[in-house]
């Protein structure tokens, strides 16, 4: 088997509409923006002014999609930054602390786990509920969480690329502010999002690509006083005040982020994308369960739809997914190497990843465990 792009299961940055492509390839020569005749609308995307009326219209587009789009509430503020979710790691805790209240996280896997590394070095910290202890395989059951009420808030990993685990529904945090880590899950299904105080992230998986975040929260939220000194740059509140112009922006990455948008608009919206993503994850899935070399890390109730993982079987498993791995490659799938923190394969699969490249993944393996099982 082999084809003439490969099929990318890379988790990020990840794979963009052929649409989206060829929208932004022709603004990047020169954007033409429609009942737009400025001297700006005949320039590149990439060098026109971020202050100018032009990339204004851009912007503000991209915000509008994200509301409608995405279903983040209207009421809420919408920033575009730079620094991916790392960045977002700690302007949290320096930002909405409280002090004599403890920052609560919910530790699913390594994005969360560097989350609770700096919200400990700048305040206290609160871990309630962690799968570490069985790498992480699953999403600990809310019944099961210690005690959180009076935190400052509670922050949560929505998707966990690396192992392949993914909230089935956000949680119930009651008072306390839901803060949640959504950057490789978000637009893929519905989602309650006015559950969510502040969500953030990282385009690179679902929105576009690499060097914007994502930024939306209840805007009383953000009027919280920080608990001590916060870098004019590292404050929400300065770039609510600038529209998220303070510095400037990535208007590349802003542009594409509009156009995946669209591209999202069209299709559908966010309800017939997640029935998509559920055909795709179902069909993989189903094919590791009924495998007798393949098996899912992730348990049932908590696999991920964005990120499948799994390992091989066998005495020589190393050297037998080393020879998938290589096969794989040869045969066009690209980016199926797992995370040296887990091991074996993951097939990311996000929005714009082909139904037929799922099947051809599923038909690849069945054949390699048929020849080499």
């Amino acid at each position: 088997m082999s084809v003439a792009r490969p099929y990318n299961f890379s988790a990020g940055p990840a794979i963009l509409p052929t649409s989206v492509f060829e929208e932004t390839a022709a603004a990047v020569r020169q954007l033409n923006v429609p009942g737009d005749d400025s001297l700006e609308s005949k320039l590149s995307i990439l060098e026109i002014s971020h202050r100018s009326k032009t990339f204004d219209a851009i912007h503000n587009e991209a915000i509008a999609l994200v509301h409608e789009v995405l279903g983040v509430p209207d009421d809420y503020e919408v920033l575009l930054l730079q620094g991916g979710a790392s960045l977002q790691f700690a302007m949290l805790p320096m930002n909405l602390g409280v002090p004599g209240k403890a920052a609560a996280y919910v530790d699913t896997g390594a994005w969360s786990a560097k989350a609770i590394k700096e919200s400990k070095g700048l305040g206290e910290t609160l871990v309630v509920a962690s799968s570490k202890d069985t790498t992480y395989d699953h999403i600990p059951a809310e019944a099961t969480w210690s005690d959180f009420a009076g935190s400052s808030y509670l922050h949560v990993t929505s998707n966990n690329t690396i192992y392949g685990t993914e909230f089935a529904e956000l949680p119930d945090s009651g008072d306390v502010p839901l803060i949640v880590d959504l950057s490789s899950n978000i637009g893929s299904r519905p989602m309650a999002l006015d559950k969510v105080a502040l969500g953030y992230a990282g385009a690179q998986k679902n929105l576009g690509p690499s060097g914007v975040t994502l930024v939306f929260a209840r805007k009383e939220l953000l009027s919280r006083e920080a608990p001590g000194y916060v870098p004019t740059i590292l404050r929400y509140g300065t770039h609510v005040e600038k529209n998220s112009l303070f510095n400037t922006p990535n208007t590349f990455g802003i542009l594409v982020l509009r156009n995946v948008l669209r591209w999202v608009k069209r299709r559908g919206g966010v309800e017939a994308v997640g029935k998509v993503n559920a055909a795709k994850a179902g069909k993989l899935y189903a094919a590791l369960d009924e495998s007798s070399l393949f098996s899912a890390h992730a348990k049932e109730g908590s696999r991920s739809q964005m990120n499948v993982t799994w390992t091989l079987g066998g005495e020589d498993r190393d050297a037998k997914t080393k020879d998938f791995l290589a096969a794989a490659a040869t045969a066009g799938l690209s980016g199926l190497k797992g995370h040296r923190s887990v091991g074996g394969c993951r097939a990311s699969i996000y929005n714009a990843f082909p139904e037929d490249g799922v099947d051809a993944l599923v038909e690849f393996m069945r054949e390699f465990e048929r020849t080499q099982g």
